[in-house]
């Protein structure tokens, strides 16, 4: 059983509200550093906002856009979460909303383990970082102190996509590559990635968008709160289980062969049999397709859906705790 000496829902949480077109505070249970947003009732884009760049700011998951100033945003980041404007795109009257929130490590300092000076809000306890550096190729350091698994990486100053490195693209994590922000499938580039990640830092080549300032938000496996792996489909309605040592709060999943949207699933958005799907590459409404159940130490497809459960295909995927098996209070997980 898997035992951690923290609570999950102190460092990542799922939060679902009802747009009112009011400024509010939208309580989180801690003050996180990145919020990722999303309408589900409109084919509104997502919106990311993050304490490193500053609040007030917005970049687009399902975009190529470079970051901008918007009342689409989050106006601030307080100790019990964090506040809305009014404006209707992100807190409509009547609309429903999730906001899936991570801590870091507050606004973040310098960080010079790299050949390029980065800014780093790291959080050592649930393996998480964002990082902010501007520069060509070389290596950036992430303040983890242990190897990643996941990395996000985007142009903020410049128009560009979502670069996703994982490890189960490359054993390096080096020469592969997906866009959070489109279907396309896994390609491969050893430009994009100049090197395998270190446990102080990870690399950037000449593919990606130089001479601009970007942004990365990286992810390291901790036992009990997050998993970050893959798996192989089976084509059958009884479909595959992936085990990850706890209830799932959040699942990110991608086919990684052929094309295929990232699903995006919570444990607060329904229930197993009808657990609702948004993609991060795309702006449109929750879905109810492609059921998918979650269990008390992990998650089970549960059709034959090509995104999800194709026979004999890859899937790549990160997870976040709702509860380990066993949490520090000894309270046991049970099953949705």
């Amino acid at each position: 059983m898997a035992y951690i000496s923290f609570q999950p829902h102190d460092h990542f949480n799922t939060v679902i509200y009802t747009g009112n077109e009011t400024a509010r505070t939208i309580t989180v249970g801690f003050q996180p550093d990145w919020v990722w947003t999303k309408c589900r009732s409109s084919a509104h884009s997502h919106i990311s906002t993050d304490s490193v760049t500053g609040a007030g700011k917005r970049l687009k998951p399902d975009s190529n856009n470079a970051q901008d100033t918007s009342g689409a945003s989050v106006a601030s980041f307080v100790s019990t979460g964090y506040t809305l404007t009014d404006n209707s795109t992100i807190n409509g009257n009547s609309e429903t909303g999730v906001s899936w929130n991570w801590k870091a490590n507050g606004s973040g300092s310098s960080n010079t383990d790299g050949s390029i000076t980065s800014t780093v809000s790291a959080n050592t306890t649930s393996g998480f970082s964002i990082v902010t550096w501007t520069g060509n190729s070389g290596s950036i350091g992430h303040g983890l102190g242990v190897k990643p698994s996941m990395i996000i990486a985007k142009p903020t100053a410049a128009t560009g996509g979502w670069y996703v490195t994982h490890k189960n693209l490359s054993a390096e994590m080096q020469d592969n590559y997906m866009f959070l922000n489109t279907t396309s499938a896994n390609t491969t580039n050893n430009d994009i990635w100049g090197g395998e990640p270190t446990t102080s830092t990870f690399s950037v080549g000449s593919g990606l968008i130089n001479n601009t300032t970007h942004i990365a938000y990286v992810f390291a496996e901790k036992t009990g709160f997050s998993k970050i792996g893959s798996y192989t489909g089976n084509g059958n309605a009884d479909g595959a289980f992936v085990y990850t040592g706890f209830k799932p709060n959040w699942v990110l999943i991608k086919r990684t062969g052929s094309t295929a949207q990232w699903q995006m699933r919570d444990g607060q958005r329904g229930f197993n049999g009808a657990i609702k799907t948004l993609y991060s590459d795309s702006s449109e409404v929750e879905t109810s397709g492609d059921t998918f159940d979650i269990l008390s130490n992990g998650f089970k497809s549960r059709n034959t859906s090509n995104v999800q459960n194709a026979s004999g295909e890859t899937y790549i995927y990160m997870a976040f705790a709702e509860e380990p098996l066993v949490a520090s209070n000894g309270d046991i997980a049970t099953a949705r």
